[in-house]
């Protein structure tokens, strides 16, 4: 599949607010963060910011961004509706949650946890939504199965997390608890994310030729001529591969970039004064966010659609 540089972008920047702000949220209702509001409002404008933004690129891909208002209205059978309207809504509990935490949280209000909770619901559900936009295309056989949804999920948190710890660090609050917890997150993120590629590798798609035909029981088919002399939207769209040389050093970077240079450099953290911390924090943090980068463009590189078969691929 092309990889699009505005998906790109917004599924790596939304996950990561989404990321954030759910373990904000979480954070807060058990009382395990600080209360200082400057604090919180700095890490809620981060996570809106992150959510925003990635939410504003996705509408770049669309040939008409301005009708992009009207894949709301098909919820009932679209994830990318789903998933829209969700994005919205979960600005609403979000925002009454933060605003109550900055502004007035001398008063104790029960609601307002419920409130809280239902933004932190509204949170996963809007990654599992975005995941499944991709999940649920059976013609994708690199996209369709379980470990996408949950990969999405898992490097949303994670990423949410380094990006808390570093914020913590950097307003000279201790936060061993949560750096411990990130670096949990990466080795975990890395182990799952080995699961899937080595998924790709070991597997293909069920579709072939001779599935397509119906004369697989007669031998091998093999195309006679292309079906066109010129490029079409389905060759650029459907149509790119990655050389498979790229894909390892790609891979590699990823391992490094997003998951084992941030542990590295979050356990040194643990053992540092505050400013060495924060700095080493901030560097994990955008050492992650060019390995996800990385991960995200492979992730679109390296699938293969069912329609490349009508052009001469052997298999999907």
């Amino acid at each position: 599949m092309h990889p699009a540089k505005s998906v790109i972008f917004f599924t790596a920047s939304s996950g990561a607010g989404y990321g954030l702000l759910f373990a904000l949220i979480l954070g807060n209702i058990l009382d395990t963060l600080p209360s200082y509001p400057y604090f919180l409002l700095s890490a809620y404008a981060l996570s809106f910011i992150l959510i925003g933004s990635g939410l504003l690129s996705s509408t770049f891909h669309l040939g008409h961004p301005e009708r992009a208002w009207r894949a709301l209205s098909q919820w009932r059978s679209s994830w990318l509706s789903r998933e829209g309207v969700l994005a919205l809504a979960t600005f609403v509990p979000a925002g009454i949650y933060a605003s109550y935490l900055i502004f007035f949280s001398e008063e104790y209000f029960i609601s307002v946890e419920i409130i809280g909770i239902i933004a932190a619901a509204c949170c996963i559900l809007t990654v599992y939504c975005t995941a499944m936009i991709y999940a649920s295309l059976k013609t994708i056989h690199a996209w369709s199965n379980w470990r996408v949804p949950m990969i999405y999920l898992l490097l949303s948190l994670t990423t949410g997390c380094v990006i808390l710890s570093a914020l913590m660090l950097f307003w000279g609050y201790q936060a061993a608890y949560i750096i411990v917890l990130a670096i949990f997150l990466l080795l975990f993120s890395a182990a799952l994310k080995l699961s899937y590629w080595q998924f790709l590798d070991g597997s293909k798609s069920p579709s072939s030729p001779e599935s397509a035909t119906g004369l697989g029981e007669f031998g091998d088919v093999r195309q006679f001529e292309a079906p066109h002399t010129e490029a079409n939207y389905l060759i650029k769209e459907m149509g790119f591969v990655v050389a498979r040389k790229h894909s390892v050093r790609l891979r590699q970077l990823v391992y490094i970039g997003a998951f084992f240079v941030p542990a590295i450099l979050m356990t040194l953290s643990l053992l540092l004064g505050e400013i060495g911390a924060a700095v080493l924090a901030g560097i994990s943090v955008l050492s992650m966010a060019m390995g996800i980068l990385i991960e995200r463009w492979l992730f679109f590189a390296e699938a293969t659609h069912t329609v490349n078969l009508y052009y001469g691929a052997r298999e999907a």
